[in-house]
């Protein structure tokens, strides 16, 4: 089994790149779908992020309201590390029972790890990745995506994306870079040239 780091800054278009290399035969593990299992109602993840930030932050359903947390903790750096420390190693831990699966069922198998935070974390050699590959986009091009896309007010997408780590520390960390500042098609080839660089699937 080949896993491969998978990573790009919020309105990259990482899901878009996640969803051409499943449907190219890869295997794709989603940090931010692994993140949301850590926090099912009942779980200890979701328990304690409840007794700290209270019931603002649980909806109707039960299920946590992501929209309050990344309001709180996005214009509060103290919150922002205390829901890091309680979420990263709950999902680092999901990621490696994954992987265990994956190794035993799929041995042969490409696994693109999808992580958006993989640089700042360290988590290519946490995960044994041979490469990493980014999603890359200028931070005007991200801006426009997430208010036209999400919806987002411009303000709160030019404080999302001034939030992560510098686009030139990702770039510095890619072993292979795919630029989604075109149109769809471009970015078919892009993961094609990609893929092909890696040995494809």
């Amino acid at each position: 089994m080949r896993i491969i780091g998978l990573t790009g800054g919020i309105g990259s278009g990482k899901s878009t790149v996640e969803a051409m290399l499943a449907r190219r035969g890869a295997v794709v593990i989603d940090a931010d779908q692994v993140a949301r299992e850590v926090v099912e109602p009942g779980k200890e993840t979701y328990l304690r992020i409840v007794e700290h930030f209270g019931p603002k932050v649980v909806d109707e359903s039960g299920l946590l309201d992501r929209a309050a947390i990344a309001k709180i903790v996005f214009s509060d750096s103290d919150e922002l590390r205390f829901l890091n420390s309680v979420t990263h190693p709950a999902v680092g831990e999901a990621i490696l029972e994954h992987l265990k699966e994956l190794s035993r069922t799929r041995p042969d198998a490409l696994v693109f790890l999808s992580i958006p935070l993989l640089v700042e974390t360290g988590g290519a050699a946490r995960y044994g990745t041979e490469a990493v590959v980014v999603v890359d986009v200028p931070p005007e091009v991200a801006v426009e995506r997430l208010v036209r896309g999400r919806g987002m007010a411009r303000e709160d997408a030019k404080a999302r994306v001034a939030a992560q780590a510098p686009r030139a520390d990702r770039l510095r960390a890619a072993d292979h870079v795919i630029d989604n500042s075109g149109d769809v098609a471009a970015l078919e080839r892009e993961v094609e040239r990609v893929l092909a660089a890696l040995g494809s699937v």
